[in-house]
């Protein structure tokens, strides 16, 4: 029960956001380049996208989560954000949320997932790009 709760909170609830650019040419150039170490993620021509699409990914991320692992009983939520790197990966996975065993477990869930994304584009050259999801979670008492 637990989990077809969590699967429809995803699939109902949620909304994913690219991260907002950083303007200019110089930027745009340091992160195309890799000179700089700094993370930036400026505006994009095409956005990352999962090959199967938001719902299968909404779907493997529900299926790995471990509704057995989370403790509490109440209303939980979290903002999953992850950074799609120029290959396709998923990498740099945070939760923040009000509970720490549900934050972990999405964490591990998303990392399990091994499917590449396709990376988003700039003047057709492959650049990172950066995806917030936020997740809820209710358990019947």
């Amino acid at each position: 029960m637990k989990k077809i709760l969590f699967f429809l909170s995803i699939i109902l609830g949620s909304h994913v956001f690219g991260q907002e650019s950083v303007k200019g040419t110089e930027e745009l150039n340091e992160l195309i380049l890799e000179k700089s170490s700094e993370k930036k993620f400026p505006d994009v021509e095409k956005s990352a996208e999962f090959p199967k699409g938001l719902n299968v990914f909404k779907q493997m991320l529900a299926t790995n989560v471990r509704g057995k692992k989370i403790i509490g009983d109440e209303n939980m939520s979290c903002e999953l954000v992850f950074i799609i790197d120029k290959a396709g990966s998923i990498i740099d996975i945070k939760a923040t949320g009000n509970n720490q065993s549900f934050n972990e477990e999405v964490i591990r869930a998303a990392s399990k997932i091994k499917e590449k994304w396709i990376p988003a584009e700039i003047n057709g050259q492959k650049v990172r790009y950066r995806f917030r999801v936020p997740l809820t979670m209710s358990f019947d008492k």
